[in-house]
């Protein structure tokens, strides 16, 4: 039988898509207050693969991806995407969401999102919310998989992800 073992931390990450750059800082200030500092910051990306958010939260969008410092256990995903629905909902004007806040992990082989719908490829975690295997490290990036999010799959967020895997393997080191 093989022994079960601890699980290590991972870091969290948010991908934050808006319209307006008030609504991106009042969400990484909402971020910071439940989980602490942010590490890394990746560039604003023109968020182009779809128009599906556009009705709600209109046009031109943007998708920025943010790092939390401190590593978490990974079983906290289905909470910390329901809180990230939670500061969507609060910063909504109208009933209309500013942001919408994709809330995700990873460790030094995968990239994890999290999400409310369901999909072959996703795992259930409770409360609503399933993990979804988004890319896995080989040949030095997170490779997408034919499901990845086209954004994700087209290699814009490498960069990010790569700085956030670098950083994430030192802090492994002094957890």
């Amino acid at each position: 039988m093989a022994e079960i073992k601890e699980v290590s931390p991972v870091k969290y990450f948010a991908a934050i898509l808006y319209r307006d750059k008030t609504a991106f800082e009042q969400a990484v200030h909402a971020i910071e207050e439940r989980w602490g500092s942010i590490d890394i910051t990746g560039k604003d990306r023109l968020f182009d693969v779809t128009a599906y958010y556009e009705p709600e939260m209109g046009s031109p969008l943007f998708r920025r991806l943010v790092s939390f410092h401190s590593l978490f256990c990974p079983s906290l995903l289905a909470d910390i995407k329901i809180a990230c629905n939670e500061i969507e909902q609060k910063l909504s004007v109208n009933s209309k969401r500013t942001v919408n806040i994709d809330a995700g992990y990873l460790d030094h082989n995968k990239v994890l999102l999290a999400s409310a719908k369901e999909a072959g490829q996703k795992i259930y975690m409770g409360k609503g919310i399933y993990a979804d295997l988004a890319g896995r490290y080989k040949a030095g990036r997170y490779q997408p998989f034919e499901w990845s999010f086209p954004d994700f799959r087209d290699g814009r967020y490498d960069s990010e992800l790569l700085k956030m895997r670098t950083e994430y393997l030192k802090q492994i080191k002094i957890h």
